[in-house]
């Protein structure tokens, strides 16, 4: 079992490195699809954004996407200094950005607490400078509050988490003013659904649902 985990996680890494050069036409993509969840008949003043980095932003889509409520989820950058920034550049670590996912959400089916809850659920927040086996600034653990009441509720959320004692090392995760959002290049729009098998391999091989599994008990 160590072996292959091993073997998997090796694996891991040269998808990334795969991902990393797809060909020029992917990557000069900046388009991006909304998912298949939006209703255009819907009072569009009830929607709001929501904005967090959970390290890779292709494992943090799913848990947000599954959720009644959330109309669409879009990965990309925030946090940095550079304007349209590629996947290439945030990934040096010399734009400042972090891998995100940004949710368009109806209020009156999902609360933004409920938003919060699935965050934290999903990241390690006790984890500085990556998360699981993704290591670098890019992809740190934040949240990108949009107003004044998501600073609040984002803030009480991370003193009852730290209160609770579940965690023996402090919680790391920033809490920052959302700027600037970029949606990252199409490839990496739903990378989950596109590329099922090899989105399974990663992230069996980064350790995020061992970890999750063995902190929040799931089954």
């Amino acid at each position: 079992m160590k072996r292959f985990g091993w073997i998997a996680l090796v694996l891991a890494g040269a998808l990334l490195l795969a991902g990393a050069a797809l060909t020029e036409n992917e990557t000069a993509d900046r388009g991006y699809e909304t998912k298949g969840k939006e209703d255009k008949s819907m009072d569009e003043k009830s929607y709001q954004k929501a904005t967090f980095a959970g390290g890779c932003f292709w494992c943090m889509e799913p848990p947000f996407d599954n959720l009644d409520g959330v109309i669409s989820t879009t990965s990309g950058y925030a946090g940095g200094t550079e304007e349209n920034p590629t996947y290439e550049e945030v990934s040096s670590g010399r734009t400042g950005h972090a891998e995100v996912v940004q949710v368009l959400y109806d209020q009156e089916k999902v609360s933004y607490e409920k938003l919060l809850d699935v965050f934290w659920k999903n990241i390690d927040p006790t984890q500085n400078n990556g998360q699981f086996m993704d290591i670098g600034n890019h992809y740190r653990s934040a949240i990108f509050y949009h107003d004044e009441k998501q600073r609040e509720l984002a803030e009480k959320s991370k003193n009852a988490l730290e209160a609770s004692g579940l965690f023996e090392n402090p919680l790391v995760t920033r809490i920052e003013p959302a700027g600037p959002f970029y949606p990252a290049e199409a490839y990496h729009q739903e990378y989950y659904r596109k590329n099922p098998e090899r989105y399974k391999l990663y992230r069996y091989g980064s350790g995020r649902d061992k970890f999750l599994d063995e902190t929040w008990d799931r089954e």
